[in-house]
């Protein structure tokens, strides 16, 4: 088939193609996509061509009616890459012993959930709870979170790519809100001839806070950075060619730089635990009437004292007079290319699996599954998890090691 030169999803599928269509795998998964119901999430974990890279490998496919509709993909495409379309969620989970979930799981899926099933899926830290881990534990659920999957060159692959999408679409949402229809200061965020830029401080200078600098700077608004991290900072100006202003997070610094921001874009997550709240709520008290935050990092708990999630539904509050934006799932708004992304990193790991001959053999000598591992054989593997719902713990590896 001729690739158009601009089809960008054409060559990002043709070159995964290259590289990970092989001969068989050493087991056949069954591997299920149930249909996203929670939270306006419109992404799905694999595209077709994800699908079809997987039956060459011997694995079977099962996907539920529609699961993909509002990333753009048809059941059509899924059966023609030789998934199976089952008819409910359970028929889903019944089938398969490895799911496949951008969202944590509902409570109408945890009753589905089958003893050793393995799931690969987003976790949701600030928002999880302990019947949540108890659940996966009683059921011997080997639960892999994307929070947490992490490879020996120390990124996150999943929480990289969808950082990227989300700092991208930050600005674009702040923007939105930024116009006097959507009850903001009716402002542009790159300005014009004698008219000066918007002001947008950016908490985190991270991936999420890197590409809202980015888009930011594209929009041509005047862009803070401030950040605990004076190498990220370095980083992160040396990066952009000193475009940005740069400042560490203290207190003094932050409650200055509130008083002046049209737009704040909170964007500084804690690696497996909550992110921490930087911003208090006379910070907020003190900003412009009708200026815009973004809370990116609502998933984790949030950065912003006065944040709390919202919904793609309901997605904004006022508070203070300003106008919070704190959607913990953002790229679900770009469905499609998020779900070219997510398939692009999650089928290599689901071929390793089966190339391993299984989840529990794949740990052994895959990192990145591993450290993405919180729930393993009837227990949980994550400290910082332990330590939030006061739970036992157990190490990964001391699991894997005794065989259980």
């Amino acid at each position: 088939m001729d690739i158009k030169p601009l089809d960008t999803e054409q060559i990002g599928l043709k070159t995964l193609e290259k590289h990970l269509i092989r001969s068989k795998s050493k087991v056949s998964l069954k591997i299920g996509l149930p249909k996203e119901i929670s939270n306006d999430e419109r992404r799905v974990s694999l595209t077709p061509g994800g699908v079809s890279i997987l039956r060459a490998n011997g694995h079977e496919i099962f996907i539920e009616k529609h699961a993909a509709d509002d990333a753009n993909f048809t059941d059509q495409e899924f059966a023609d890459a030789g998934a199976e379309i089952a008819y409910s969620a359970e028929e889903v989970f019944k089938k398969s012993e490895l799911i496949l979930k951008i969202s944590p799981l509902t409570n109408n899926e945890l009753e589905y959930l089958q003893p050793d099933q393995s799931i690969i899926s987003a976790l949701h830290i600030g928002t999880q709870t302990e019947q949540y881990l108890e659940t996966l534990t009683k059921k011997s659920v080997t639960g892999i979170g994307y929070e947490f999957i992490k490879g020996d060159d120390r990124e996150f692959p999943i929480v990289r790519m969808m950082h990227e999408i989300t700092g991208s679409m930050a600005v674009q949402i702040a923007a939105h809100y930024l116009e006097s229809l959507n009850g903001g200061m009716g402002i542009m965020l790159g300005g014009i001839s004698g008219v000066p830029p918007a002001t947008v401080v950016i908490l985190g200078a991270g991936i999420t806070g890197e590409y809202a600098a980015r888009t930011a700077l594209g929009y041509g608004a005047q862009v803070f950075v401030m950040d605990t991290d004076l190498t990220a900072l370095r980083r992160l100006e040396n990066a952009l060619d000193r475009r940005i202003i740069t400042a560490v997070a203290n207190h003094q610094y932050l409650s200055s730089a509130l008083q002046y921001a049209d737009v704040v874009i909170g964007a500084a997550p804690s690696e497996g635990d909550r992110s921490p709240c930087w911003v208090t709520e006379d910070m907020v008290i003190g900003m412009k009437s009708g200026s815009v935050i973004v809370d990116t990092v609502i998933d984790q708990g949030g950065c912003v004292a006065t944040s709390r999630a919202t919904t793609h539904s309901n997605p904004i509050f006022m508070e203070h007079e300003v106008i919070h934006y704190c959607v913990p799932n953002i790229p679900a708004n770009a469905a499609r290319t998020a779900t070219y992304a997510l398939n692009n990193v999650l089928v290599p790991y689901v071929l390793a699996i089966g190339d391993a001959g299984g989840v529990k053999e794949c740990l052994w000598e895959n990192v990145a599954l591993r450290n993405g591992t919180y729930t393993y054989k009837k227990h949980l593997t994550k400290k910082s998890l332990a330590n939030m719902f006061d739970m036992p713990y157990r190490e990964i590896e001391m699991l894997i090691a005794s065989q259980i």
